[in-house]
């Protein structure tokens, strides 16, 4: 648990910082547009990453950098804002948090990792939370929606088991792992964003500071942690910490936006909570069960390392 604390800290940071895009995008960004927001995020945050590193893929590399780009970055981001846009936030953010439970199915068919009850029930106390924080009593569904936000959660799921697998080639750096990636993620969005929406006009400096914070530090650097992070930690914990994210928009909104906290919230705040030490104790029960074998059939999902 010492050991793994630093760098569960630091990993809490990344969903803490995310949790800031709502408030910046209700209160900096140029309104009707999402893709291209999206695009300004992360594109930029991956050039600049490969002209300070001045290193492209190589072989195998060109194909993986495009999955986990595209995953990761670009269908993430796409059906975030299409869920967002179709129904009220809290449902497509409750949705988006059956992400662990996603790692965990693509865990045990693509890599034969092994899970336990402790992990489903870190899930749905998780879930809850989420629940707690975010739904409404008038929220209501549509199709588009709940597919957006499901694919979404599907998306990133596979986006971190994967990048838990493939790690990075030898002597590459993890800037260049992320400066590939974030290029692919904005390079996909472009089309969209010129098909579906107008290129934002009449920019403000507000408008700049706010796609300026969300692109140096609502991408560059938190995802330069986040795959460092699913590099150190077990990916279940590391799904599970995605979680903090609509609490840190819950307690903004009340700090920033005046919104009122109440007693759901609370509960849901601590459930999240409860949920991320259930997700370690998980991991350490696993590592600690496990019995030596020459020739295992099956990893410990909890304890896999690069």
């Amino acid at each position: 648990m010492h050991a793994m604390l630093p760098n569960m800290l630091l990993a809490m940071l990344v969903p803490i910082i995310w949790g800031s895009t709502y408030v910046i995008t209700t209160e900096w960004l140029p309104e009707g547009a999402p893709l291209w927001s999206a695009v300004f995020r992360a594109l930029p945050a991956g050039l600049l990453l490969l002209v300070f590193c001045r290193r492209f893929p190589q072989g195998q590399w060109w194909w993986r950098a495009l999955v986990l780009g595209t995953l990761n970055i670009g269908a993430f981001f796409y059906l975030l804002f299409l869920a967002a846009y179709s129904m009220p936030g809290g449902i497509a953010a409750l949705l988006i948090s059956s992400q662990p439970l996603w790692v965990l199915l693509f865990g045990a068919s693509l890599l034969r990792q092994a899970f336990t009850a402790q992990h489903i029930l870190a899930c749905v106390v998780g879930a809850l939370g989420v629940a707690g924080l975010v739904i409404q009593s008038d929220a209501s569904l549509n199709a588009v929606g709940v597919s957006a936000s499901i694919l979404g959660a599907i998306c990133m799921a596979l986006g971190v088991v994967l990048a838990k697998q493939w790690g990075k080639p030898e002597g590459v750096s993890l800037l260049d792992v992320t400066g590939w990636q974030l290029t692919v993620g904005g390079i996909v969005l472009m089309p969209l964003a010129m098909w579906s929406e107008p290129f934002p006009q009449s920019m403000t400096m507000e408008n700049y500071v706010g796609l300026g914070f969300l692109c140096l530090v609502g991408a560059l650097m938190t995802y330069i942690i986040w795959f460092r992070c699913i590099q150190r930690l077990p990916a279940f914990l590391v799904s599970i910490i995605t979680l903090l994210s609509p609490l840190s928009a819950t307690v903004l909104g009340y700090l920033v936006l005046d919104e009122q906290l109440n007693i759901e919230q609370g509960i849901g705040a601590a459930l999240i909570i409860s949920a991320m030490f259930m997700a370690q104790r998980a991991g350490k029960s696993a590592e600690n069960t496990s019995t030596p074998s020459p020739q295992p059939a099956r990893r410990s999902f909890s304890n896999e390392r690069i």
